[in-house]
């Protein structure tokens, strides 16, 4: 007991030496504006300390954790149970077909007609409304599709790319587009077309400078406008429902 002790004394003290001798180090420190680097050591400790805290509270969360959630977790099935709550039923009429979903509330109509519809006519661009490659028709109102959340949508007739043409003919514009080669690479086209034919619908397309003023929300990189305003002249002046 008394060389524990003996031990414990020194302990002690050589504890109260290093404290005293940390704290004037510091000091010092503090005078003169610098900070010492953490040393090998206490950093190797520090990193041991922090996986350790972490791998027995891992350890310990399992070990409480009743035997039918471990089981769940594993086979996936919490997210699937997330999925379902997260998610909301509507209505939309696409292209002519009505359609029962269940979407999360984040989910952009762009995304829906791309990843869950597979309506890839419809494209991504800037994914910021500034470009139009997204474009699509709303109860026959132009909108881009990247901005527009699918809840808000709920019981509305959109019409995308794909429900322009009836059966294999062509809608008109899609054949001025064709006729007046407005496209080169064909990324922004399908944006250009949707745009065009609400130009016309909405009484914007009685100019060139009117339909380049009411057509500049679509971006074509390749710098096709002037065959895409020929194109939307000519539809305008064939007279053809639109």
């Amino acid at each position: 007991m008394a060389n524990r002790k003996i031990v414990a004394t020194k302990l002690r003290a050589n504890d109260l030496i290093l404290c005293s001798s940390n704290e004037n180090l510091m000091a010092k420190e503090e005078n003169s504006g610098k900070i010492l680097p953490e040393s090998r050591t206490d950093k190797k400790y520090n990193e041991a300390r922090r996986t350790f805290l972490k791998q027995s509270s891992l350890l310990t969360a399992l070990a409480l954790a009743p035997p039918a959630v471990v089981k769940a977790a594993e086979a996936g099935l919490d997210e699937k149970v997330a999925d379902q709550f997260e998610k909301v039923p509507l209505s939309l009429e696409i292209n002519g077909e009505l359609k029962k979903l269940s979407v999360e509330p984040r989910t952009t109509l762009l995304d829906l007609l791309r990843e869950q519809l597979d309506l890839t006519g419809t494209k991504k661009g800037c994914d910021y409304g500034q470009c139009g490659a997204c474009t699509v028709h709303a109860d026959g109102q132009r909108i881009n599709s990247c901005l527009s959340l699918t809840v808000m949508q709920e019981g509305k007739k959109i019409t995308t790319i794909e429900g322009l043409a009836t059966g294999d003919e062509l809608h008109p514009m899609q054949a001025a587009f064709i006729e007046y080669d407005g496209f080169q690479c064909g990324y922004c086209t399908p944006g250009q077309i949707m745009s065009g034919v609400a130009c016309i619908r909405e009484g914007h397309a009685n100019s060139e400078s009117e339909i380049r003023e009411y057509m500049s929300g679509n971006i074509c990189r390749c710098g096709a406008y002037p065959n895409i305003i020929k194109a939307i002249t000519a539809v305008k002046k064939g007279g053809k429902k639109v």
